[in-house]
């Protein structure tokens, strides 16, 4: 049993990753994470935890994850900073506290919040790629943005879950959904106009958020309506929905531990 209990943030782009969890012969961010901290232990023991998975190519504004230890750190700002001088480039620390033992970071309850950046219209700037996606054709913005309102609220989004099963819980709550002008983030390269769904949460099931916004792009496209979006929100609905949207525009933008 490990004595002492460590919650470290960090953010990272997650577009050359393989998502967090270790696989086998791909790269991961737990694999990095947990290759650096070896390093930087210099072989003590320890056991590192994440708050959830991430899929391949998806990135984060702020995850969290727990690490065990046998003997405690005694200066956490020169662990951080040789954590993050030791890390890719593309991963870095932001903090560490110490917690205690009955902390869980799976099971303790959080607030998850996710971004999905994407433009419209226009061939963009490849340097774009990592974080943006492009939707080639045009879209109904102001339709998407009264489609994302749909999704607020306690709802069956059995029709959200990839590869769902017949044991899944289905009823969830989102707190906060909606689709508004990215003021986020910025560069030189980005088109004049790029746009978030902001997505607000207890827990999010595999491929939700991608599903919810492919249903959104569909409906920008005409291909769907606003009450088909309506219709698979109803308790014991399932339409499978076909468009994925791309990983590479999804951020996990923040989580708070309650």
């Amino acid at each position: 049993m490990y004595k002492y209990y460590y919650l470290i943030t960090i953010q990272y782009l997650g577009y050359r990753f393989h998502g967090w969890q270790k696989q086998p012969d791909v790269k991961t961010l737990h694999l990095m994470v947990d290759r650096t901290l070896n390093f930087i232990l210099q072989g003590k023991a320890f056991k590192s935890l994440s708050s959830g998975r991430t899929d391949a190519m998806v990135s984060a504004e702020k995850a969290a994850f727990e690490l065990f230890l046998d003997e405690p750190i005694e200066n956490f700002e020169a662990f951080l900073n040789l954590f993050n001088h030791n890390l890719p480039q593309d991963i870095r620390a932001l903090k560490i506290e110490e917690v205690n033992k009955s902390f869980n970071i799976i099971n303790n309850p959080k607030t998850k919040e996710y971004l999905y950046l994407f433009t419209f219209g226009e061939k963009c700037h490849p340097f774009c790629a990592p974080i943006m996606t492009t939707i080639l054709d045009d879209l109904d913005i102001e339709l998407m943005k009264q489609g994302a309102k749909l999704f607020e609220g306690q709802h069956y989004i059995k029709s959200y879950c990839y590869k769902p099963t017949n044991n899944g819980i289905y009823t969830r709550d989102i707190l906060l959904c909606e689709l508004v002008e990215n003021t986020i983030y910025k560069a030189n390269f980005f088109p004049k106009k790029s746009y978030l769904l902001r997505v607000k949460g207890k827990g999010f099931m595999r491929n939700q958020i991608r599903l919810m916004m492919g249903t959104l792009i569909d409906l920008g496209k005409g291909k769907l309506t606003l009450q088909d979006i309506k219709n698979s929100l109803l308790p014991e609905n399932y339409t499978k929905f076909e468009y994925i949207a791309p990983a590479s525009g999804l951020i996990l933008y923040n989580i708070e531990f309650e």
